[in-house]
């Protein structure tokens, strides 16, 4: 399992952090229809409990936006993942149909109102992730975003650089058809669904759409330095 840090920065803010990781040889299938099944069935139950301005107030959402916050970065601009997901769904806007590793990690987002951070393992370099804070300039290619400006964004970074927001993950180690491995962080900066229920749900939906195999968890948590 990699080591997990965070700036003290972000642990003054959300005190209540915690990380929960999982690591596993995998299967990236295209996504099977038993999966995408029960992501519609969720999304479902989604667009039928909140209303487009109610999604700001669940709890996982609404401290990861109070973190952007503390940090200088507007939340309206730069929409925390789960909580894009969560506005497309209530919109009617629907969501993509991918492969299996990313619709669990959206499926597991959307429900628990938790961003995901899934890298491809394999890609990472070091054996340590740091959670920091954005610097003005800092080089960052969102997903499907090209160019994103990650200054005053939470930012998980690997020996070589920036891989993860709550925002948008990395191009350099995004999920592939070739993925083998994954980590995947469920970043839980206040509490929504137990946290321990959410990896454990993560872990089944991973073996049973993802073959997987090898699988370790752990639950960081974490206090400032004296």
């Amino acid at each position: 399992m990699i080591n997990i840090e965070l700036d003290p920065r972000i642990i003054q803010v959300c005190p209540q952090v915690q990380i929960g990781a999982i690591r596993a040889h995998v299967v990236n299938h295209p996504t099977p229809d038993g999966l995408w099944a029960l992501i519609e069935e969720r999304a479902e139950y989604v667009r039928h409990t909140y209303e487009l301005l109610q999604v700001n107030e669940r709890p996982a959402i609404a401290a990861t936006r109070r973190l952007y916050k503390s940090l200088g970065k507007d939340p309206g601009r730069y929409r925390v993942a789960s909580e894009q997901l969560c506005r497309r769904i209530i919109k009617g806007l629907g969501l993509y149909r991918l492969t299996s590793l990313i619709d669990i990690t959206n499926l597991v987002s959307f429900t628990t109102g938790y961003a995901i951070s899934g890298l491809d393992a394999d890609k990472l370099v070091g054996d340590t992730l740091r959670m920091g804070v954005g610097e003005a300039g800092e080089p960052y290619c969102g997903i499907g975003r090209g160019p994103l400006n990650i200054e005053g964004l939470p930012v998980y970074r690997d020996a070589q650089g920036g891989v993860a927001t709550p925002t948008s993950d990395e191009e350099r180690t995004k999920f592939t058809p070739d993925t083998r491995t994954v980590q995947i962080n469920i970043n839980a900066f206040a509490p929504e669904m137990p946290l321990e229920q959410a990896v454990e749900w993560t872990t089944q939906l991973l073996r049973q759409f993802a073959d997987a195999t090898q699988i370790e968890t752990k639950i960081f948590s974490f206090s400032i330095p004296s």
